[in-house]
């Protein structure tokens, strides 16, 4: 059996796409839909219960001096708060929680999915979509509440002369539309890219451990960029939530501010 696996794998020791699997826990169906409960469902699951334990911990003890859990609530805190207020307005502070539970959401589930034998749900494009088409729908129904039609304003940019003024309101429109394909695609992108590669290389070492002493000196290479390529994979982690985070607060100030 290890033998067929491997010559369906091409003849190399592991699948680099086995690790998105989805595999069900709980079969589910209702009303002819598959609704069951999986190994992405368990790791988000997961990914919500640290996001909460962390904050709720950190929170019981409000001291003057803050502890290490404290600080660190405090630091993504203001991080956020800030980035919320400078590139979406102060107007729009009132949608800090939803960017913080974003943020934090995302943050936690790409650094999760690092870990051995963990699922990486961002690594699923049904996932990020699902992330990025809740930021869109808010953020139009948000900017026509707040503006009514004025807010389709923001698809007619000042100063275009009439003769351009269809074309330039069509690339508008198809650039808006756009956006949650756009915003999810690039963290989808990310994570699956360099989950692959990382598997890719644990390969190469596997194989070249295979081949006895010689062997052992050629899997120093591909060790050491396993090394390389996960502590790029963690600053890529937090690189990526805070994209997606500044994104969405970009889009809100569109929603506050269509005419700016």
């Amino acid at each position: 059996m290890a033998a067929e696996a491997e010559h369906a794998q091409g003849g190399f020791p592991v699948d680099p796409l086995h690790q998105f699997v989805i595999k069900q826990i709980y079969p589910l169906h209702i009303g002819g839909f598959d609704a069951s409960f999986t190994n992405s469902s368990l790791w988000m699951v997961v990914t919500a219960i640290l996001i909460t334990g962390f904050t709720l911990v950190a929170a019981s003890r409000r001291a003057m001096i803050p502890g290490r859990l404290q600080a660190a609530a405090e630091m993504f805190y203001e991080f956020i708060y800030n980035m919320v207020r400078d590139n979406a307005g102060h107007e729009a502070i009132r949608f800090f929680p939803f960017v913080f539970t974003l943020f934090m959401f995302i943050f936690v589930a790409n650094f999760v999915g690092l870990f051995p034998y963990a699922f990486t749900v961002t690594s699923h494009i049904i996932v990020t979509f699902a992330l990025a088409i809740t930021v869109f729908l808010g953020v139009t129904l948000t900017g026509i509440y707040l503006h009514g039609l004025k807010f389709f304003g923001l698809f007619v940019p000042s100063g275009v002369p009439a003769v351009l003024l269809p074309l330039v309101v069509a690339i508008e429109v198809i650039s808006y539309v756009s956006r949650p394909i756009s915003h999810s695609v690039r963290l989808f992108a990310n994570m699956l890219a360099g989950h692959i590669t990382l598997k890719v290389f644990a390969g190469f070492v596997i194989t070249f451990l295979g081949m006895g002493a010689v062997g052992y000196a050629g899997a120093l290479l591909p060790l050491a960029m396993i090394v390389a390529l996960t502590a790029l994979e963690f600053l890529v982690a937090a690189l990526q939530a805070y994209v997606f985070a500044i994104l969405t607060c970009m889009y809100l100030h569109d929603a506050m501010h269509p005419g700016h």
